[in-house]
């Protein structure tokens, strides 16, 4: 008792001479931490709220795509030309920086986010490219196009978590406009896929080139409160579930390599078919003869699904879950060529919507190819399949263990990481040797020209 009565006079001696409660020094350390954290906090939260809002439109939407499609193909030909028309005009009459992915905004959102170029953030993150995304990704998925809501909903976060920053006073605690930006983005990748792992890999592998010690705090926390967030509303699901993978063969090795050495050939290939036509879009078409183009993308479209199949039209989830859950494991030769052609002509319309859910289709097809080419069934082709999947996106992205974690996060076979590795390490090496950037490199600097080249005729004028 002697001893708590001693430790209780002390702490009163200290509280008459601090009447804050606390010494000087430790209450501001203390209170610069918390006022730090809170923005992050609360942009997580809403960054949840806003991940699964927006999954339960783009589910909704694309599967009221795919019943009216089942009644008759023949609505494509009206759907597909005016909803990619439309995601197109939103685009480009309300928020011109919410065309695409999101991803290379993001990435570019990072490389200005410095005192000098902080306007420039605000052209690629604000809280109209929140509502022009999901609008513009809606109607997309909705003409069929073959378009993800995960890519988009990276910049969505990020938009989230910048325009927070923004409302901050200045008296605040100073932030790190860098980190607040590459948090955001981790939390909207996490909350997209319901993958906290693939959303930290992610932000290291991906958008940050420093050490993950100097954004730890920040990206954990964004990561934990957006996932609990989205996990709280949809419960504890798997993006995919649990496909059945035990009792795999000892040659099964041979085949993930195989698998993907041609899924990082055809995901490279996928990425560099799209550079290609944006690249020929600039240079030769006249932005008068848009809208035309965008209408013969949109009959091209409907008509290959008439005539080939509907695989061409929507994200591709669905194809994943009947070749990893159903008793027929083989999709066959076309519906893999779809599944890559697909995406190539709804990137090519400049409306809103990501490829990485449309790359993870893509992969799953080409595993699938290479399971039935090599007469395996079973767990053996769920192997191949989710190997694809692994390689095709990195073929995408060049980024590796984002892919393979994500995969493995969304079927939660933890059992299966070195197979997964190994299809992402060759993978990404095809994909290196055939182009030293990436997919949303390339982007990035796409953005990055056309953004400097207003801001050169803004200052002429």
């Amino acid at each position: 008792m002697t001893g708590i009565t001693s430790i209780l006079q002390n702490y009163l001696v200290r509280l008459r001479a601090h009447p804050s409660g606390l010494p000087h020094p430790k209450q501001e350390r203390i209170k610069q931490n918390i006022l730090q954290a809170l923005p992050f906090w609360v942009a997580s939260l809403l960054t949840g709220l806003l991940a699964v809002g927006y999954a339960m439109l783009f589910a909704m939407t694309e599967k009221y795509m795919l019943s009216l499609i089942h009644l008759s193909r023949w609505y494509l030909f009206i759907l597909s030309p005016t909803c990619f028309l439309i995601s197109w005009w939103l685009v480009k009459k309300f928020a011109p920086a919410a065309n695409g992915s999101g991803i290379p905004q993001v990435i570019a959102a990072i490389r200005f986010a410095n005192p000098r170029q902080q306007n420039l953030v605000n052209i690629l993150l604000n809280i109209k490219i929140i509502f022009i995304k999901i609008l513009s990704s809606l109607f997309m998925v909705f003409g069929g196009g073959a378009v993800g809501r995960e890519g988009p909903t990276i910049q969505l976060a990020g938009s989230v978590f910048w325009s927070v920053n923004k409302i901050l006073p200045r008296t605040w605690a100073k932030i790190s406009k860098r980190n607040i930006i590459v948090a955001g983005a981790a939390a909207g990748l996490a909350a997209a896929f319901n993958t906290p792992l693939g959303g930290i890999v992610f932000a290291v592998e991906e958008l940050a080139s420093n050490h993950l010690s100097y954004f730890r705090t920040a990206i954990f926390t964004a990561v934990i409160i957006a996932g609990l967030t989205a996990q709280s509303i949809l419960g504890p699901y798997l993006y995919l579930g649990y496909p059945k993978v035990d009792h795999l063969s000892n040659f099964v090795v041979f085949y993930v390599i195989l698998v993907a050495v041609v899924a990082g050939f055809c995901g490279k290939g996928l990425s560099m078919m799209i550079l290609k036509v944006i690249e020929l879009k600039r240079t030769y078409l006249p932005a008068k003869y848009l809208p035309y183009y965008i209408l013969f993308i949109g009959l091209v479209t409907a008509a290959i699904a008439f005539f080939l199949g509907n695989t061409v039209l929507g994200s591709g989830k669905e194809l994943m879950q009947n070749v990893l859950f159903g008793a027929n494991k083989y999709v066959g030769f076309r519906a893999c060529l779809l599944r890559i052609i697909g995406p190539v002509l709804s990137y090519s319309v400049g409306g809103a919507g990501g490829v990485f859910a449309p790359a993870l289709s893509a992969g799953a097809a080409v595993g699938s190819v290479v399971a039935q080419i090599s007469n395996l069934v079973g767990a053996n082709a769920n192997m191949l399949i989710l190997a694809g999947m692994v390689a095709f996106l990195t073929g995408v992205t060049q980024s590796p263990f984002t892919s393979a974690i994500l995969v493995l996060e969304m079927t939660d076979q933890h059992n299966l990481i070195i197979y997964l590795m190994l299809a992402g390490m060759i993978s990404g090496l095809i994909s290196s040797l055939l182009d030293k950037r990436s997919f949303y490199t390339h982007l990035e600097h796409i953005i990055i020209h056309d953004i400097e080249e207003d801001q050169k005729s803004d200052d002429q004028k």
